[in-house]
């Protein structure tokens, strides 16, 4: 195994998710945040990096991190608020999100506090690559990192609904990583049913996953793809889901890089099918830990 581990790059909000008596409670989330929890759950040094205010969310955010494992000494302390994201499920179980975002500690990305050094992979995405003027220090700090990248966009049409301006951002980004793993709903609000993801490979990636829900996932490289299929559970909700599906991706590349990701990935596929079930089978991003995997 790399004992360097991961970095994972990106945001650390509380999302305000609605109980059974309509009332909000204050759980940690963001997709970055997310991964880091899954990856020290899988036994992998992570560390997360973005920004952490003084606040009482903040702190909340610190403790959930510390508490899973994740590593934040190279995170920014900030006494600007967090950002918050207010979550609302449907009958499915799916999410979508109402943010306040502005002027946070969240999103406060500069080369004057961003680390150097060369984990074994840096995962970036979400929203920290996409909310100004911190994403293009992020991207120009990104490029500076010479490890393997992987990139995920977590598409939130509800904080840019200019698709033209999305897809732009989001094709820089592509072109900067070595694996992209989206969902199959992301790449529809970004080009619809008449392209195939598949074409993301001309960018540069060495690989693309695609996450399909209950339906499983596809891994594409060269002129391969391959498809696995979801594992059957009681969802609770999808929480988290992808972001899990990002940890095992990291885990595989910090432990045997991209040409062993790709050499293993119908079986890594199959792995982060069965780490995206457990999560769906609880509330929350609650993902599951190496034994738990291994014993579903």
């Amino acid at each position: 195994m790399n004992e360097k581990g991961a970095w994972i790059v990106g945001e650390a909000l509380i999302d305000l998710v609605p109980d059974a008596d309509g009332k909000r409670r204050a759980i940690v989330g963001g997709g970055p945040a997310n991964t880091a929890k899954a990856l020290a759950k899988l036994g992998i040094n992570s560390n997360f990096i973005g920004g952490i205010s003084s606040d009482s969310y903040g702190r909340q955010i610190e403790e959930e991190l510390l508490r899973n494992g994740v590593d934040i000494s190279l995170s920014l302390q900030s006494e600007l608020p967090t950002a918050t994201a207010k979550v609302t499920l449907n009958e499915s179980g799916s999410a979508t999100y109402e943010f306040s975002l502005d002027g946070t500690a969240t999103f406060d990305f500069r080369s004057s506090w961003l680390p150097q050094g060369t984990p074994a992979a840096l995962h970036l995405g979400t929203l920290g690559t996409l909310i100004e003027p911190g994403a293009s220090d992020l991207y120009t700090w990104a490029e500076s990192i010479k490890v393997p990248k992987i990139y995920d966009p977590n598409i939130r049409p509800t904080v840019m609904g200019d698709r033209e301006k999305y897809s732009a951002i989001f094709e820089k980004w592509v072109a900067l990583a070595e694996v992209v793993k989206m969902s199959e709903e992301d790449w529809r609000w970004l080009y619809g049913a008449n392209r195939h993801p598949r074409e993301l490979l001309n960018y540069g990636p060495a690989v693309v996953i695609l996450t399909r829900g209950e339906h499983g996932l596809s891994g594409m490289y060269k002129s391969k793809t391959i498809d696995v299929s979801g594992k059957k559970v009681a969802v609770v909700d999808t929480v988290g889901a992808g972001d899990t599906v990002g940890a095992i991706l990291l885990e595989a590349i910090s432990q045997e890089g991209v040409s062993g990701l790709i050499e293993n990935l119908e079986k890594v596929l199959e792995r982060a099918a069965k780490a995206a079930a457990i999560t769906c089978s609880r509330a929350g991003a609650q993902p599951p830990t190496k034994v738990e995997i291994e014993e579903f």
